[in-house]
């Protein structure tokens, strides 16, 4: 049987429910991004966007990762990758160096610095995800949250 052409299917819209919860996820996600994103650069001088990088490369086997590996860890396109890492090294938190095995890449390497740094924000933002995030919710709304954004997860990887 053929499948209904996109013309002749009937258009779908979200309820006024679905519409409210929709609007109620943005808004919230976005208030917890902003306050999140404040007390990381006050407690620590980082963005969410250093924090990104220097959490995805400290856990990189030899602290290394190339760019573009990067560039998917983190989901970021190559280009603004590659203008944020540029930022990172002039402050010295990682170093971009060739890659050994391909003289086309380039590895992006975190330095002693970029460790230290790393290190000394974690505490404080982990401490503001307790108390941010986790704090306002039971275990049985993270157990249903966690399962629900997992659905969507596994929807989006589908679409």
């Amino acid at each position: 049987m053929d499948e209904p052409s996109a013309k002749s299917r009937p258009r779908r819209s979200p309820t006024a429910e679905q519409l409210r919860a929709w609007r109620t996820f943005i808004e919230t996600a976005e208030r917890v991004r902003t306050v999140m994103e404040s007390r990381l650069s006050e407690e620590s001088g980082l963005s969410s966007g250093d924090y990104g990088v220097l959490l995805a490369l400290s856990e990189a086997p030899g602290r290394r990762v190339r760019s573009s590996a990067l560039a998917e860890r983190i989901g970021w396109e190559r280009s603004r990758l590659s203008h944020h890492l540029a930022r990172m090294q002039k402050r010295g938190l990682i170093d971009r160096e060739e890659c050994a095995t391909d003289s086309r890449g380039a590895e992006v390497v975190l330095t002693a610095l970029g460790a230290t740094t790393f290190r000394r924000a974690s505490a404080p933002h982990l401490r503001a995800i307790q108390e941010v995030f986790v704090d306002a919710l039971t275990v049985e709304q993270l157990d249903r949250l966690e399962d629900a954004v997992a659905a969507l997860g596994a929807h989006l990887e589908f679409s």
